[in-house]
């Protein structure tokens, strides 16, 4: 018999293995006979494993066998691509402007109704009004006025991390200086300059020197200072389209005489 079973174990080492294992050998009736064919069992085992043609890989994959059947199968996971891109400037401009508070918006919009309006209404009616002209230009010297002094507002309060020192409150004198400046002046397209110039100078402000503000403010700044620089410059260009006209005007008259 063990003849028989020592063939049996040579040409099947795995199922008889697994028939006869320690666990199982305690349980016969001749515990001798059965652990001296045990450790038989064993040795051949072990020659088996340690023959040229069964490296201990493969050994070692035979009993990952006897748990799994299937082969080991090894997908490569590819990463996600994300389901939403990187937006652009522009869309994070205006995410940023619908996150605004609803007041801050809406009163910043409508205080550009008076810069748009002018050259809106002159464009329109295709005549120059130079009263429309220097109404513009003065409420855009208390616009710039009101936009350097929120520095103080911004710099006075003991929490705030802007310091109310001499760079902080200075400034925020420069854009009133500015915007009076361009009171004076008789010609409308000088005035426009200069409270072009006083804008640029108020948006570096507040969005390069002071970045604590919120990004909301920043874009609503950009956006209300592009809005009045058209504007402005707007006017400007109808005030010399009109002085054109009215010169070419003149000089058809006098060639007419």
């Amino acid at each position: 018999m063990f003849p028989l079973l020592q063939r049996c174990c040579f040409h099947t080492p795995f199922k008889l293995q697994k028939s006869t294992s320690p666990r199982l050998l305690l349980h016969g009736k001749n515990k001798t006979t059965w652990s001296s064919v045990g450790l038989c069992l064993q040795r051949d085992a072990c020659h088996l494993s340690r023959s040229p043609s069964l490296n201990p890989a493969s050994v070692y994959a035979t009993k990952l066998q006897a748990f799994h059947t299937s082969l080991p199968f090894l997908k490569k996971k590819t990463p996600k691509e994300s389901e939403t891109k990187d937006p652009g400037i522009l869309q994070r401009s205006m995410k940023s402007l619908k996150d605004s508070p609803k007041p801050a918006l809406y009163l910043s919009l409508a205080g550009l109704i008076p810069f748009a309006s002018v050259p809106l209404s002159m464009a329109i009616q295709g005549t120059y009004y130079p009263e429309l002209a220097f109404a513009q230009i003065t409420y855009g010297a208390v616009t710039v006025s009101f936009l350097g002094g929120m520095r103080w507002g911004f710099a006075l309060p003991e929490n705030s991390p802007a310091k109310p020192d001499w760079l902080n409150l200075a400034n925020s004198t420069i854009p009133p200086l500015l915007a009076w400046q361009a009171l004076l002046f008789k010609d409308i397209t000088h005035s426009a300059i200069m409270l072009v110039m006083a804008l640029g100078i108020v948006l570096h402000y507040d969005v390069s020197l002071l970045p604590t503000y919120p990004q909301w403010f920043k874009v609503l700044r950009v956006v209300g200072t592009l809005v009045m620089v058209l504007s402005l410059l707007a006017t400007a260009a109808l005030k010399t389209l009109s002085e054109n006209q009215l010169s070419d005007s003149r000089n058809k008259w006098q060639n007419i005489k």
